[in-house]
């Protein structure tokens, strides 16, 4: 029986790429700057389980340093290294189907940190095609804040937020009972199909609820995204007969190419519930792939530190949960889409190394190389399913 999991932790990056200055990201460093916050605070991080696979030390292969609590030096159980971005980018879509064989080497499209962001024809016929009475935000902005600050008005005047990020993607918040839920979508379609000559990955309706300037997300997020150019490791193992169960927002950063199964969840440790019920379900050649969105969305953009520690700790505490429900031939990887450093200044992700921390049964401890591209950690796990190879990527196990 073999099973692959990967546990995606959202942003989670270990220090900062080679060409991260072209990005604006030298000197990022998300886990590394976190734990140095923490100790600085007199709280330092205790990360057990993941200190024990192999964390701290992959974390000191890509940046040098050994992260402030962190004292473990051997005697790590899994296979542990780190993986360097081949794509252009440093985006959701770009990490997630690198590491699925399938790297981002085109430019895609973004839209300028400037106010108005969005062209005025664009904004003008997504108006016209659906009636709504205009826009607010129209900028680059964190989703979470800016419902706060233009939420009352959107309440009041029926204009949804228009806003992006460092990412290629447009957003659309809107109140789910003010505006509606289905009306949202409709929108959302409609902006999917003309933001196609600007070589946008992504449209993502954001619905919330709340009133008088306290609003809160909803789990009806839906992304609307452009399908990856060529087979992915999803493909691989479906096109084989294998299950591909999704958690979280795979299914749509992947436009649902390739999966069985969708499973949603409306935050970190939702999701890890059904992961764990999955682990006991999960059929022989499975491949489940998990998204813990929270780390980016609530924390990395928002600079909240210290919810991005203490969200590690909560998942680090439930890994021995997860753990127990392992089986004979199943491999784990704990790894990341990109980074988004809490402390960097603005709201962005940040270029840096991802983890690759490989266990299970019958996985044997070791470093493994650097890695030249996300995409090893998808040839490492096809070839442990038994799947036809990637077109990118090595087997590292």
């Amino acid at each position: 029986m073999s099973r692959a999991f990967i546990l995606l932790l959202d942003s989670f990056g270990l220090g900062a790429l080679p060409d991260a200055d072209k990005y604006g990201d030298a000197g990022a460093n998300t886990f590394g700057h976190i734990a140095e916050w923490a100790a600085k605070e007199g709280k330092p991080m205790s990360l057990p389980n993941l200190e024990r696979l192999g964390l701290a030390a992959a974390a000191h292969k890509a940046s040098g340093e050994w992260a402030p609590g962190f004292g473990l030096r051997d005697g790590f159980t899994g296979a542990w290294g780190v993986a360097r971005e081949q794509s252009t980018g440093k985006d959701t879509q770009s990490g997630h189907w690198e590491i699925a064989g399938v790297p981002v080497l085109f430019d895609w499209g973004y839209f300028p940190k400037t106010v108005p962001s969005f062209p005025k024809e664009l904004t003008d016929k997504l108006q016209e095609l659906t009636g709504v009475p205009g826009w607010l935000g129209n900028c680059h902005a964190s989703g979470t804040t800016i419902i706060d600050e233009l939420g009352d008005e959107h309440v009041a005047s029926g204009k949804p937020i228009l806003y992006t990020s460092a990412d290629s993607v447009l957003q659309i918040a809107a109140h789910e009972e003010h505006f509606g839920l289905e009306r949202l979508y409709e929108v959302c379609e409609a902006a999917y199909e003309l933001v196609k000559p600007y070589n946008i990955g992504r449209v993502i309706a954001r619905p919330f609820l709340g009133e008088n300037g306290k609003y809160k997300r909803t789990s009806n997020r839906h992304d609307y995204a452009v399908p990856p150019t060529a087979p992915t490791l999803l493909d691989h193992v479906k096109n084989e007969g294998g299950e591909v169960i999704a958690l979280g927002k795979i299914s749509d950063i992947f436009a649902a190419q390739g999966v069985t199964q969708l499973i949603k969840g409306p935050d970190n440790m939702a999701l890890f519930d059904r992961l764990v019920e999955v682990a006991d379900t999960a059929p022989s050649k499975s491949l489940t792939f998990v998204n813990f969105v929270d780390f980016d969305m609530h924390f990395g953009h928002r600079r909240d530190v210290a919810g991005y520690s203490n969200a590690l700790h909560e998942l680090d505490a439930r890994l021995p949960e997860f753990i127990s429900k392992l089986k004979d031939g199943d491999l784990v990887v704990i790894t990341a889409d990109h980074g988004c450093d809490p402390t960097a200044p603005g709201s962005d992700h940040t270029r840096e190394h991802i983890p690759m921390i490989f266990f299970g049964p019958n996985v044997a401890a070791q470093e493994l190389p650097t890695a030249s591209t996300f995409s090893d950690i998808g040839a490492t796990l096809a070839k442990h399913l038994g799947v036809k190879p990637l077109s990118n990527g090595t087997a590292l196990l």
